[in-house]
This record gives C-alpha cells, structure tokens and sequence, in this order.
C-alpha cells in the first residue's frame, strides 16, 4: 500500500504536461483495451500494463521516484514486437486497428523518454524527479 500513495503521490507532483501524457498513456494502455477484450492483442496490453505498473511501483518504493521508473515500461518492447508482428492481420481501417497503432505509437514514444530517463539514472543522475514524495 505504501508503495502505491508513494508512487502516485510522485505523479500528483509531476509537472502538467507529464500529468497528461501519463494519462494518455494509460488511457490507451489500460482503458482502450477495454473496449476491445475479445481480441487477445488487447488482453495482452493491459495485461502487460498492470505489471509495468505494479513494477513502477515497487521500483518507486525501492528506489523513490527517479529517473529509473523508466524501467518499469520495459516490457513494452517485446510487446511492440508482437502489435508489429500483428498489424498485418489488424486492418487500420477499423477502431481496432486504429486504436493498436497510436498504442504502438505511443507506446514507442514512451520508450524513448523512458531510455533517456534510465540511461541519466544509470550515469549518476539519481535524485528524486519530485521532492517530498518520501
């Protein structure tokens, strides 16, 4: 429980426009694929996102809210490999296929950040990204 107050107390924190990209990432990673359970792609995304948080969580406990929660998308990059190796059976026509692309879209954005964030971490920059969330 800890865990989870310290972590979303560190987003509470975050600037505005980190708040809204966190939310439209989890808009598309945990809302979307509600609108879309019966194809296996969307049970994999959330399912996927409820262990990056989870994770996210433990890494916020661990080692307080730093630039190494960027691990915690990690598996987002065999799960874009899968969405890729699907776009060919998913036409883009449909809301389906238009919601699994900007997933993958925004998914891939998300790793960039996230690779910057944990490489800073990695070359010392290992401060709290928000003071006081302890």
């Amino acid at each position: 429980m800890q865990a989870l107050l310290r972590f979303n107390k560190g987003l509470l924190r975050l600037p505005i426009p980190v708040q809204l990209w966190v939310m439209v990432l989890a808009c598309a990673n945990m809302i979307g694929p509600l609108f879309f359970l019966a194809h296996r792609e969307a049970q994999i995304v959330l399912g996927v996102f409820v262990v990056s948080a989870v994770f996210m969580m433990i890494l916020a406990s661990w080692k307080g809210f730093t630039r190494l929660l960027g691990l915690g998308h990690f598996l987002w990059f065999p799960l874009l490999y899968f969405l890729w190796g699907r776009l060919s059976e998913v036409p883009g026509t449909d809301w389906f296929g238009i919601w699994l692309r900007a997933v993958m879209i925004l998914n891939a954005i998300s790793l960039l950040f996230d690779s910057v964030d944990v490489g800073r971490y990695l070359t010392g920059q290992r401060e709290e990204m928000v003071p006081g969330v302890v």
